[in-house]
């Protein structure tokens, strides 16, 4: 069914951004015996069996490290991956797709959308030459400066 996703490598685990994305982590779990990253409010039903929980600025493995993002869907996370000049990983909270292009998660999908907003501000902190979006079209090149200008500031 997945194989051809896997490859000859094992899973190392699944990561899900917040309660929006659970959907068949725990299947997938249980059938490549990998855990389940995630913050516990990501699962508000109940918790799977391999889960462990994440959160700010916990590292899942060399270089990935969790951002808590609140005011989104409840347990969301941002990940960064360190190398080759960053990677932002997006759960819910930035969309890049038509017709709104790059821009914050709309308001009626929030928990608090002013809070998601300024708890955003903490992608500043990390460079980032790509966003990958769960919803959108990844960023390429000059993701940081993108993300500055969203964001309003000049960090």
């Amino acid at each position: 069914m997945v194989g051809w996703l896997v490859g000859s490598s094992p899973v190392a685990g699944i990561i899900v951004t917040s309660s929006n994305h659970d959907r068949a982590s725990a299947r997938f779990a249980e059938q490549f015996s990998a855990p389940i990253f995630a913050r516990g409010e990501a699962f508000p039903d109940k918790t799977p069996s391999r889960f462990r929980k994440v959160d700010d600025d916990d590292e899942i493995c060399d270089g990935l490290r969790v951002i808590r993002i609140e005011g989104a869907a409840a347990g969301e996370i941002v990940l960064h991956y360190a190398p080759d000049g960053g990677t932002l990983i997006v759960g819910d909270a930035l969309i890049n797709f038509e017709p709104y292009g790059f821009t914050f998660l709309p308001g009626k999908y929030c928990s608090n959308e002013k809070e998601m907003r300024r708890s955003l501000q903490k992608l500043l902190d990390y460079e980032a030459e790509r966003i990958l979006f769960a919803h959108g079209t990844p960023i390429l090149a000059g993701a940081s400066d993108r993300l500055r200008g969203l964001l309003g500031s000049d960090r």
